[in-house]
């Protein structure tokens, strides 16, 4: 049964690609769907699209086996699209074609800062590409009995298909299915839950309280250290807005009103899927049980899969463990689709070539980019195996939060900032975050030179302070010269680009 789930899933989603390569002829249809995705669709790709594994198997997972921690998890994603609403969706649309670096590129000297943004979405979207796979592969093993190394194989080869052939257009549809499917499955199964309970949150929160405890339902059971809990809303709460594959969405609308659109419909769905994030990590955790979870999975990524199967039997885990499958596989066609037009558009076409690469050619390497950043996502979720997948998307929060998000709000709203003030303040951040990580519990453990889980709390000023001291230090004034038609083309779309 879930082999068949899995394979309708897989040949519906084969069926969009080949749909959509008959109308991706262009570097427009291959990039943003030709700009031609209306408000409402977008919103529901955006949701699809943000609504990952992370989100749906492990913050259950997180919530099953610690209690309130976990739930920072659901409040840091939710609240952070109010950034995404107020200040970047209109702004990025206004100014921008087909990726973040447009919008940075417009003021700066084009190749430092195109190259250096290309740079961080790509490290983004492979951090966020990882947890994509490592959950991929624990339900495929979990449902068919395939090696986990096998199962990420296997992803990984079908998000490759999906932008190489279908590229934004087979992305978007297959995002929108998504969601739906995920609302669906995630609405049931808490209905389901609450069904235990009498429908009384408050029984259920009384039942928690009594097998686990009351700090169950406390901060501290996962972030001993109360700045692990602010360096990760930090990082959740100020991601979102850097986080590629999220941005280029905004691009795929005919205007800035279908831009704000997007994001209203984005937050309707999110806010009330991960409401329902509660009721499957504490339902697992009662219903379940930490021993089986774990048992599963070490990190409790498989905890709303084995909720389903205790409260729907066989027939449901397939269809969970389907929806979560079609989860994995329209993010990393996102993240992919990402990556690959940061290497194409802004390093090859813009870097390389000075402008001159034709449509085909950009096409070509974009297509051929998808396939490099696929193959090294593979590579480093087979030695990832054992993280819970929100806790490495969390990493991923961290590097667009200190790379990403200090340079677009600088390039917005102050007009001294400069290419080096944003070359410097993008690799301050982007550094700053992965080395951060690299001295950390995370990978050091006990003997770790930082002490926070997530960084950050450090690396997040460590971008702004760059790019501020950058901007000073720099003499170059040239970039003030064009800040009052950027300050005006993105509030208004006057000058916007087709």
């Amino acid at each position: 049964m879930a082999f068949l789930f899995f394979s309708i899933i897989v040949l519906i989603t084969l069926l969009i690609t080949y749909w959509a390569s008959k109308r991706t002829s262009t570097t427009a249809d291959f990039y943003v769907a030709g700009k031609s995705i209306s408000g409402w669709q977008n919103g529901i790709a955006i949701a699809g699209d943000y609504m990952s594994a992370a989100s749906f198997l492990g913050i259950a997972g997180i919530i099953a086996l610690y209690g309130f921690d976990g739930f920072m998890y659901s409040v840091g994603w939710l609240v952070a699209y109010l950034v995404v609403l107020i200040i970047v969706a209109e702004p990025l649309r206004n100014t921008g074609q087909y990726t973040l670096a447009d919008m940075l590129a417009y003021r700066m000297s084009r190749k430092p800062v195109r190259a250096v943004a290309a740079l961080s979405t790509i490290t983004i979207s492979t951090f966020y590409m990882i947890a994509q796979l490592v959950g991929a592969g624990g339900i495929i093993k979990l449902l068919l009995g395939l090696d986990y190394e096998l199962s990420i194989i296997i992803i990984g080869v079908l998000m490759i298909l999906y932008v190489v052939f279908g590229g934004m257009l087979a992305t978007t549809w297959v995002q929108i299915i998504k969601a739906v499917l995920l609302m669906a499955g995630t609405a049931i199964l808490s209905f389901l839950v609450l069904s235990k309970f009498n429908f009384s949150v408050v029984e259920m929160f009384n039942q928690v309280s009594e097998r686990y405890g009351q700090t169950f339902l406390e901060p501290g059971k996962l972030y001993k250290n109360p700045l692990d809990n602010i360096s990760l809303g930090l990082a959740l709460l100020a991601g979102t807005a850097g986080l590629p594959h999220i941005l280029i969405r905004f691009y795929t609308v005919p205007t800035a009103r279908e831009a704000r659109k997007s994001v209203v419909w984005a937050m309707l769905i999110i806010g009330a899927f991960y409401i329902m994030t509660t009721f499957l990590g504490f339902g697992a955790a009662l219903l379940v049980g930490q021993d089986k979870i774990t048992l599963a999975d070490k990190s409790g990524n498989m905890s709303a899969p084995l909720l389903a199967e205790a409260l729907g039997g066989t027939y449901f885990l397939a269809f969970i463990s389907a929806v979560a499958f079609a989860t994995i596989l329209a993010v990393v066609a996102g993240l992919v689709i990402s990556a690959a037009g940061a290497f194409a558009h802004d390093f090859y076409a813009n870097v390389l070539r000075n402008g001159k690469a034709t449509e085909s050619e950009q096409i070509k390497v974009a297509r051929y980019g998808s396939v490099g950043v696929g193959i090294i996502s593979i590579i480093l979720a087979l030695l990832c195996k054992n993280q819970n997948v929100a806790f490495l998307v969390a990493l991923a929060f961290a590097v667009a939060a200190s790379a990403n998000l200090p340079v677009i709000i600088f390039s917005l709203f102050w007009k001294r900032f400069n290419t080096c003030g944003a070359v410097t303040g993008m690799l301050t951040g982007l550094l700053s975050s992965i080395i951060l990580v690299i001295i950390s519990p995370n990978v050091m453990e006990a003997s770790a030179i930082f002490p926070l889980k997530n960084p950050a709390l450090l690396s997040v000023p460590l971008g702004f302070i760059g790019a501020i001291l950058g901007t000073l230090l720099s003499k170059d004034t040239t970039s003030e010269e064009s800040y009052t038609e950027l300050y005006v083309r993105a509030n208004t779309g006057i000058g916007m680009k087709d």
